[in-house]
Parts: structure tokens; C-alpha cells; sequence
């Protein structure tokens, strides 16, 4: 019997479809673990927010927001790592297109930690305030 090609997507439908994109889900998870270290230093600081958020929210729609905003980042992280890798894979010659795809992916990023922070000053100003009246 032949062996499945990677790209042949006829035998995998229904719960063998889902077994295999979490199977490549954790793979790229691992991935960017091993391999990427803003992926790690935001995953840190994600860790670290938690219990902040935890102790700053002053609702469960208010820390869902707040853990929200910062997976954002995650995936944000994780699509720019992919735009990376595929740019590193055609060719590591230096092309103009090639730098401007790579400085879009960062420039998402930093528009995604922007926005997190803002969403974190917003909750912290909220809870100082909020506390500072009791």
C-alpha cells in the first residue's frame, strides 16, 4: 500500500481530520516554543498577567478581555513566525518584497501589543480607581 501523500486530503475527513489538525496544532506549538523566543517571552508574560488579571477584574467579561487580548498576541506572534519561516524558505538571498513582508508581520505584532497593552492600562486604571473609591 502506498504511502499518503502529505497534501492528500481524501482519507482525512471527519475525526481523523480533527485527530490530525491537533496533532499539527501542537507540533507548531512546540515549534514556536523550541524555536521562536518572543513567542516565549510573550507566553511568560501571558503566565505572569493571569493572576494580575485574576486580581484586577472586576467582572468575568472583564478577565475573559483582558486573557483575550493577550492570546491575541500569541496568534498574532504565531502568524508573523509563519510569514517568517515561508519568506526564509523561498530564498535567503535579500529581496525588498521579502523584507517588507517580514516588517508587516512585525509591524502586526506591534499593532497587537499595542492594542493588548491598552486594553491592560484601561483594566488597571479601572481597578485603581475603582479601589481607590471603596
Amino acid at each position: 500500500m502506498a504511502e499518503q501523500s502529505y497534501f492528500d486530503k481524501s482519507s482525512n475527513t471527519g475525526i481523523r481530520h480533527l485527530i490530525n489538525a491537533t496533532r499539527f496544532s501542537m507540533h507548531g506549538l512546540k515549534s514556536a516554543f523550541m524555536h521562536e523566543s518572543a513567542f516565549r517571552q510573550e507566553l511568560a508574560l501571558l503566565v505572569c498577567l493571569i493572576p494580575v488579571g485574576l486580581i484586577i477584574s472586576s467582572s468575568l467579561k472583564e478577565f475573559v478581555l483582558l486573557m483575550a487580548v493577550s492570546v491575541f498576541v500569541l496568534v498574532v506572534e504565531l502568524l508573523n513566525s509563519a510569514i517568517e519561516a515561508v519568506v526564509d524558505r523561498i530564498s535567503v538571498e535579500h529581496h525588498p518584497k521579502s523584507g517588507l513582508a517580514k516588517d508587516y508581520g512585525s509591524a502586526a505584532t506591534m499593532m497587537a501589543l499595542l492594542i493588548a497593552g491598552s486594553v491592560w492600562a484601561t483594566g488597571i486604571v479601572g481597578y485603581f480607581t475603582l479601589w481607590g473609591q471603596v
